[in-house]
């Protein structure tokens, strides 16, 4: 399904306490694909409740380099008004560290 030159690395945060996902999942996780030839978003998905709220974080990052963190984070306050925007953006920015660590850049 996805091509040999992908890695997969996952960003966890904590969502607001009365937020269904902590009560779900007790916190945030986003797991991306990330081609780390170009370092490109291939795919995410996140622990939501609701579908479509992942369906729209994917549509939001797909395609976007992991190692502009900012840039991402920008789009996520001027396009995401769920309860858990701050709980994306930090699990966002552990992800991007992860990744940059893995590959010493």
């Amino acid at each position: 399904m996805f091509e040999q030159n992908t890695v997969y690395i996952v960003g966890e945060s904590k969502a607001p306490s009365n937020n269904p996902i902590t009560q779900q999942f007790n916190c945030f996780f986003i797991g991306f694909v990330i081609n780390r030839d170009t370092h490109e978003i291939v795919d995410a998905e996140c622990s939501t409740t609701i579908s479509i709220t992942s369906r729209f974080i994917q549509s939001m990052l797909v395609g976007k380099s992991i190692l502009r963190p900012d840039e991402l984070e920008t789009e996520i306050e001027q396009r995401y008004f769920g309860s858990s925007q701050k709980a994306l953006t930090v699990a966002l920015r552990n992800a991007s560290i992860k990744y940059q660590q893995l590959y010493k850049l």
